[in-house]
């Protein structure tokens, strides 16, 4: 009977150890990322290319229904959707680190396989966590400036800068949205590398994240800052700026995910 109990067990999933990351890390998983994206820039040009152009459509769209101004916390909040974007650019840098050349037919295959792993439902976490975003500052929008429309990116920029009620808005949003920030960061920077890496399920993956975080709050907080600050002002030429921006992060997060955490094989 307890042989029977014993056998029908369900197995827990094999969790890795997370490790101290310093900001030598930090530096080094940034050179490692800036080497894969210039022994693979086709491969950066690509991912980074579909951030881009997601960015100008979002952009297309706000100008269609006269709300350009909204760009600007569009754009602010763009960057929290990049780990999954960056998914094939973890892919190439895990071939160059096995001494594998990258090939295009392997690279995309593994992206669109992650439909049906556990990819997939992180990609429904950081999508809520960016829908929270924007409707935070559709609610705080109403609640200190009212429902008035802006007729321009300049006009909405003068307001929030301008008045007490802007400012407000610009005080507690700049909170909320860092708390956000965090939340996700804390859940995706690691989890995602990760679950491409190994087959584990999305929920272990993010307390895996979480682990690394609360070990190293000083070196992986300041990787956020970096990444936020870098993806941001990489938007500024038009989004431009993401077709070499976000691939070596994207590559950059590939190399410290594998210097945070440690496996027993």
């Amino acid at each position: 009977m307890e042989g029977n109990a014993q056998s029908g067990a369900v197995k827990a999933p094999r969790m890795p150890t997370a490790r101290t990351v310093t900001p030598s890390d930090i530096v080094a998983a940034l050179k490692d990322g800036l080497s894969d994206y210039t022994a693979a820039p086709m491969f950066g040009v690509f991912f980074g290319g579909i951030y881009a152009l997601g960015g100008l459509f979002i952009l297309a769209c706000l100008t269609l229904i006269d709300m350009p101004w909204m760009i600007i916390p569009v754009a602010v909040g763009f960057p929290l959707i990049g780990p999954f974007v960056a998914a094939g650019l973890y892919e190439v840098s895990r071939e160059r680190a096995a001494g594998r050349q990258p090939q295009w037919r392997d690279v995309l295959l593994v992206v669109v396989q992650q439909r049906q792993r556990q990819l997939g439902w992180m990609a429904f976490v950081v999508l809520f966590i960016f829908w929270m975003w924007i409707y935070q500052v559709r609610v705080l929008l109403a609640i200190f400036l009212g429902f008035q429309g802006f007729s321009s990116i300049g006009d909405f920029l003068t307001i929030v800068t301008t008045t007490s009620d802007g400012l407000g808005f610009l005080a507690v949003g700049t909170l909320v949205g860092a708390f956000l920030s965090l939340v996700l960061f804390c859940t995706t920077v690691i989890a995602m590398p990760l679950l491409l890496d190994r087959d584990l399920d999305f929920v272990s993956a993010m307390i895996v994240s979480f682990r690394v975080v609360f070990l190293n709050p000083v070196a992986m907080i300041g990787w956020g800052i970096i990444v936020a600050a870098s993806a941001i002002v990489a938007m500024i030429p038009v989004f431009l700026g993401l077709l070499i921006v976000l691939p070596v992060l994207g590559h950059a997060t590939w190399h410290l995910y594998r210097r945070a955490v440690q496996w027993d094989d």
